[in-house]
């Protein structure tokens, strides 16, 4: 029976209670050991329209309609399913799905209020109008008993909240992030399904508020040290914030700065160290400390961090990183990578760096840029950015290239014409900018459309007729 064909059908049948009880007395599949429920069917049936979207996710709004007729709360969960499913996947999803979250934010059914919510921070900041819904849901303990997704409505409404950049979510956001792992639990979840997000994800955005969330962050991190007598998962949390947070984490500094002799720790710390700029500069001599002596890599970041913390070098930090560029039995990708900030000073390396620009399997982009930093010349690497860019346009998904070759231009400060033309070509699709089919499928998306955003307002290679300076790592 195709199914385009006998929508109205199914829907009669699929929202009509009186046939619910029904299916699973008579859905059964060869191997699988118990009945369909009606929702499984349900979701089957929604499935079997993928190939049409447009008639897939109409096909959600009108089961949302049936299920608001006759207050059937396990149709609205397999709305609320089917919905994100779609979202996850299009762009073109979040009009249709934002209104019909919101309309279930209200819900008496502890579940379909957890997955309205999950939705509504998902669709931020396009959600903005519910905030002050979603503000009187913080404390709603509701949990969801029906497919186990972690945490309450107040959860994701808080985590809602603070996306749409409300300081109503900010109160207990620590606390509440924290609560899976106080105990040193452990989480799983089902690929693809909603769930919470990691702490780190929710936080790092957050910069402007670090002044209340620290002092919350450091409280924890205190107190699982009291109970577990060693660094946790939220030691790895506060790194993660306090290098994305920057200058405004120096607070941080008496905290992690014993951790660079743990090797465990040790390299984080000095990313962080280096993210704060001038303000830890009387770190230097515990980053020159902090070198793990048989391990030749570890020898050459050190040297380089110390470099970048202390400023001026006494030629260590280019003689290991040309060395290791050099050597034809290790990965040149992360050397290269920190041999670009010598600009000329490592023109006696531009040779090998070129090498590895043309042949490398991985990090192509990277050593396009450092190419570009040595000699001042954009050519050779505008045209290697390109062909990475330019790939898009056919099945390649590898997001990470693309995203090194954006960051790429931004760092030379132009872009090609047939980069430009690829890149409005990506812009333009309706798919998730993603491999992740969950939450972070939407988080990469906006992240990565906003950067092509910022390598399409860059000025055309052929409109350009000086060379700029080499910048900085990490604009």
């Amino acid at each position: 029976m195709p199914p385009l064909r006998h929508v109205d059908l199914l829907l009669d049948v699929l929202a009509d209670p009186a046939v619910r009880p029904r299916f699973e007395r008579i859905w059964w599949l060869p191997d699988v050991e118990i009945p369909f429920a009606r929702d499984d069917v349900a979701a089957w049936v929604s499935g079997l329209l993928d190939h049409v979207p447009v008639a897939a996710l109409s096909f959600v709004t009108r089961l949302a309609e049936a299920a608001e007729r006759t207050a059937d709360d396990g149709l609205r969960r397999v709305v609320l399913d089917e919905a994100w499913r779609h979202l996850v996947l299009r762009r073109s999803a979040a009009p249709t799905v934002l209104p019909l979250a919101a309309r279930l934010l209200d819900c008496a059914d502890d579940c379909v209020r957890l997955k309205a919510a999950h939705l509504i921070a998902m669709l931020a900041p396009d959600s903005g109008p519910y905030a002050d819904r979603l503000a009187a849901l913080l404390d709603d303990p509701g949990t969801d008993e029906i497919s186990w997704i972690e945490g309450t409505v107040g959860d994701f409404a808080r985590w809602a909240l603070v996306r749409l950049g409300d300081p109503r979510g900010l109160p207990g956001l620590v606390e509440s992030l924290w609560a899976p792992y106080r105990e040193q639990f452990g989480r799983s979840w089902v690929a693809g399904d909603p769930r919470r997000p990691e702490m780190h994800e929710v936080l790092a955005p957050l910069r402007e508020h670090a002044n209340v969330l620290l002092p919350a962050l450091l409280e924890e991190v205190r107190q699982d040290h009291e109970r577990h007598g060693d660094h946790g998962e939220i030691m790895g949390t506060l790194l993660h914030v306090a290098e994305e947070w920057g200058p405004d984490a120096l607070s941080v500094l008496p905290v992690v700065l014993p951790l660079l002799k743990d090797t465990r720790y040790s390299l984080r710390v000095v990313d962080v160290l280096l993210a704060m700029g001038p303000g830890a500069a009387s770190t230097v001599s515990a980053v020159r400390d902090a070198v793990v002596l048989d391990h030749p890599g570890n020898h050459q970041k050190i040297a380089w961090a110390a470099w970048r913390i202390a400023g001026g070098d006494d030629g260590t930090a280019l003689r290991l990183l040309g060395e290791a560029v050099h050597d034809e039995q290790a990965s040149p990708y992360g050397p290269v990578l920190l041999l670009s900030d010598f600009g000329p000073a490592a023109a006696a390396h531009a040779g090998r760096v070129r090498e590895v620009m043309e042949n490398a399997e991985y990090g192509r982009a990277t050593a396009a840029v450092a190419l570009w930093a040595i000699t001042g010349d954009p050519s050779a690497s505008l045209a290697v950015l390109e062909q990475v860019v330019v790939s898009f346009t056919g099945d390649d998904d590898r997001y990470g290239d693309l995203a090194e070759a954006l960051r790429g231009f931004l760092r030379i400060g132009t872009v090609t014409p047939a980069a430009r033309r690829a890149l409005s070509l990506v812009e333009a699709r309706d798919e998730r900018l993603s491999n992740y089919r969950d939450y972070r499928a939407v988080l990469d998306d906006q992240e990565l459309r906003s950067v092509i955003a910022a390598v399409l307002a860059l000025p055309d290679r052929h409109r350009r007729h000086r060379h700029l300076p080499p910048l900085r790592r990490g604009m």
